[in-house]
């Protein structure tokens, strides 16, 4: 089958919301291919403790490509303990220039509860500016809502639900099950 023949695989909205001395990730559980969701439960967010120390990661894209940068990030989070940015801008630096990890479809949002990035292949470790970040088929969309939402009494666990759920109404490749993991700093 041509690549153009191929109806791709969708899904994914990760959402990272640090507010009040928290950082929550929220990922929807959803899974397509073309129009058929393949599965509604994937869980797309979860916590590390590489060298004792507690990270939460979401990711979106390619699940394999996503493990396969985790491991990585947890290879360099253990050979720099304690140093989210470090580790992240040295992943960051391996996938833009390594020619296996250059072909992995897949982006990051990790937390350590103190700072929040978003990691891509293309070289880029993007700290938010708002306080929120947003990945995957419909992140502009829990962004959007995210954002109008963070000047709100809301807890940040709080934001991200209803953000998630906002994008989940809109986005055909969200869902509203969620996996949602905090972090305090």
């Amino acid at each position: 089958m041509a690549d153009s023949d191929f109806p791709g695989w969708h899904g994914t909205t990760i959402i990272g919301v640090k507010k009040d001395g928290q950082i929550v990730i929220a990922g929807d559980g959803q899974v397509s291919l073309g129009q058929t969701v393949i599965k509604g439960t994937a869980r797309k967010v979860r916590r590390l403790s590489p060298g004792g120390f507690e990270i939460v990661a979401g990711f979106a894209g390619s699940t394999a490509d996503a493990f396969t940068l985790l491991e990585r990030l947890e290879a360099k989070l253990e050979a720099t303990p304690g140093q989210l940015a470090r580790a992240s801008v040295e992943l960051a630096k391996d996938w833009r220039t390594d020619k296996y990890l250059q072909k992995l479809e897949a982006m990051l949002i990790v937390t350590d509860g103190k700072d929040l990035f978003v990691i891509t292949g293309a070289g880029d470790v993007l700290e938010p500016e708002h306080n929120v970040a947003a990945i995957g088929s419909g992140g502009n969309f829990a962004l959007a809502a995210a954002r109008a939402m963070m000047d709100s009494d809301k807890s940040a666990e709080d934001v991200a639900r209803q953000s998630m759920a906002i994008a989940a109404d809109i986005c055909v490749y969200t869902n509203g099950k969620l996996t949602v993991e905090t972090i305090s700093a």
